[in-house]
């Protein structure tokens, strides 16, 4: 009896202690970060007296500028950066897998058309082209919840706002992925036999070519999380992107370099942060390295 494709993958995937190590780390960081912030004093989260205290028993990575809990916050700020690297990645998934796919199928002048488009938008600088977005849509959207009473929604629009445009700027190199493998896919017998038989198009690119497209679809998606994070992070870091009371690792980082000065040695405000962003960044790149070898048959 021949074992199904995905034993294989897991049994391939299981057996690199690098991937094994990331997954664990990976999920210790995102309950850490979902479920942590729950075991902490009310008042941690609060403004105090303790400005700047370095780390103790009490606050293992100090406090910060306004004497809250600084481990708080950097769980706080990872549950957002995941959050937004997550969904970010997603809504770049699906716009850039169904334009690579559509562009890839249908081919000639509408694929050079249609990449021609994705040409002009990587000529755009990102920054820019984000910032053109937040300012044209996050005030819009704050008076859409205002008008219908959905407060939640008034308070995170900067958080909704830089996630969709964080997923518009990276479904670019997804979509050309997606488009060059149809490109190669579309003409093998199995796609023929489906056009043989008059399936429709669309069957054709859900039924066929998108199941093929899996393996590639899921590595590069371990590595758009990472790249959305990092812009999340610089924005936040500038001041562009996640705004008070919320928190990511970028905008504590930002404090964190705010605070540094010659008199006082505020090391943990920068180095905890840093810490686990850089370990978030690696488990997932060292991830996305370790599905390609998994899926990839010819390793």
């Amino acid at each position: 009896m021949v074992e199904p494709a995905s034993t294989h993958f897991a049994t391939r995937l299981g057996r690199n202690r690098v991937a094994s190590a990331c997954i664990g780390l990976l999920g210790l960081l995102a309950l850490a970060a979902i479920a942590g912030p729950w075991f902490f004093p009310a008042g941690y989260s609060e403004p105090s007296a303790l400005q700047y205290a370095p780390p103790s028993w009490a606050h293992p990575f100090g406090t910060d500028l306004n004497g809250r809990d600084l481990l708080l916050r950097v769980l706080m700020g990872a549950r957002v950066s995941l959050l937004v690297g997550i969904c970010g990645a997603a809504v770049s998934l699906v716009i850039g897998t169904a334009y690579g796919l559509v562009a890839g199928y249908l081919g000639g002048r509408i694929d050079d058309a249609m990449m021609r488009f994705v040409d002009i938008l990587y000529a755009i600088p990102r920054l820019i082209f984000i910032l053109v977005l937040i300012n044209a849509f996050n005030r819009t959207l704050q008076n859409f919840a205002a008008a219908r009473g959905w407060q939640g929604l008034v308070d995170y629009s900067s958080i909704v706002i830089l996630v969709f445009s964080l997923g518009i700027i990276e479904w670019l190199t997804m979509a050309r992925i997606v488009r060059g493998q149809v490109l190669a896919l579309k003409s093998r017998p199995f796609v023929t036999a489906a056009r043989a038989l008059g399936q429709s198009h669309i069957r054709i690119l859900l039924r066929h070519l998108l199941p093929n497209l899996l393996g590639i679809i899921i590595i590069y998606l371990t590595l758009t999380i990472p790249a959305v994070i990092i812009d999340e992070s610089f924005l936040s870091f500038l001041g562009l992107g996640i705004q008070a009371p919320q928190a990511s690792l970028g905008s504590l980082l930002a404090d964190g370099v705010a605070a540094i000065n010659p008199v006082r040695n505020l090391a943990w405000m920068i180095v905890f942060p840093s810490v686990v962003m850089a370990l978030t960044l690696l488990a997932l790149n060292f991830l996305g390295d370790a599905l390609r070898d998994a899926l990839d048959p010819g390793r």
